[in-house]
């Protein structure tokens, strides 16, 4: 069974920057569809960042453009989300994720998600 485990997480301030790592218990960073999803407080799930195998398409939601990178390293079995300019609105839990049958969609759409991390809670003060 494939585990996902978040870190990184933390409060800063408005402004301010954080990287998240995630480290995969097997080999699927660089094999399948791997992303970022978030929940905030009394909301949905929300994809936020996502990366195909081969790094041939990566997917940001618009309000992220800009401020997020995603990136992985391939031989360490990592995926990291670096997150500058953070804003109030971007505090949430924070999940890695991946999708598991490779070939088929990969984007922000949370729900494709079915992997999932603990999650890692990040929280942005005005």
């Amino acid at each position: 069974q494939v585990q996902l485990v978040e870190s990184g997480g933390g409060s800063v301030q408005a402004g301010g920057s954080l990287r998240l790592s995630c480290v995969a218990s097997k080999d699927i960073v660089s094999a399948l569809c791997m992303g970022w999803i978030r929940q905030a407080p009394g909301e949905e799930l929300e994809g936020v960042a996502a990366m195909s195998p081969g790094d041939s398409d990566i997917y940001y939601i618009e309000s992220v453009k800009g401020r997020f990178t995603i990136s992985r390293d391939n031989d360490k079995n990592i995926l990291y989300l670096q997150m500058n300019s953070l804003k109030p609105e971007d505090t949430a839990v924070y999940y890695c994720a991946a999708i598991s049958a490779s070939g088929t969609y990969c984007g922000t759409l949370a729900p494709f998600f079915e992997l999932r991390g603990q999650g890692t809670q990040v929280t942005v003060s005005s």
